[in-house]
């Protein structure tokens, strides 16, 4: 029998959409356009760095958004009892620069995400760890003989979701859950847990 490992997205699964909330904040609503809606991550991307270059903002200006965000309700709690059960890895298309505060609320989970690229405070581009990295870590701990359960909520968690042994949604809209029917979603964390854990030993 194999060892479980699980990989978690990050945004929209265990703490607010950063984007989302830099939007609101702002008044700037063409930013609240995520993952969810822009299956091409480089297309989001460039968009986003385009639009602070227009509104002069800087990484401090969204650094200063983050540290008013907590985990959403129970994340903590779910993630605590998961990892006593298990090895977890949040996978995440944020990055680094933005999610220390948020790590630190979840205890200091390990991560794998990106970098931007910053000058005299401006974000001038971001360097993604690999591409595709959520599928390429899942195809990763499979190599070393891991049995992968894997949760997200978005399209660019689709590729690591069908990488591994066993995938699900959470709080994913209904748009993407009837394009990838063959995903079990879940909107409450006893209820993932409970399907995690329905995994073990198989």
């Amino acid at each position: 029998m194999k060892p479980t490992i699980v990989t978690l997205d990050l945004e929209g699964v265990l703490v607010p959409e950063i984007w989302i909330a830099f939007a609101d904040k702002t008044g700037l609503t063409e930013l609240r356009r995520t993952t969810r809606d822009e299956p091409d991550y480089d297309v989001l991307m460039k968009g986003r760095l385009k639009i602070l270059d227009e509104h002069k903002l800087k990484l401090a200006d969204i650094q200063e958004v983050i540290s008013t965000l907590s985990p959403l309700e129970g994340a903590k709690a779910f993630l605590d009892e998961l990892r006593s059960l298990t090895q977890v890895i949040i996978l995440s298309d944020t990055f680094a620069e933005f999610a220390q505060p948020l790590m630190r609320q979840l205890a200091w989970p390990t991560l794998f995400c990106h970098q931007l690229e910053v000058e005299e405070g401006r974000i001038v581009n971001y360097k993604l760890r690999q591409p595709n990295q959520k599928q390429v870590s899942v195809a990763a701990l499979q190599t070393l003989n891991y049995r992968v359960i894997a949760a997200g909520d978005s399209f660019n968690d689709t590729a690591m979701l069908q990488e591994a042994d066993a995938g699900f949604f959470f709080h994913a809209p209904e748009s993407i859950k009837a394009q990838f029917p063959q995903f079990t979603g879940f909107d409450r964390y006893e209820d993932l847990l409970a399907a995690i854990k329905g995994e073990f030993g198989k």
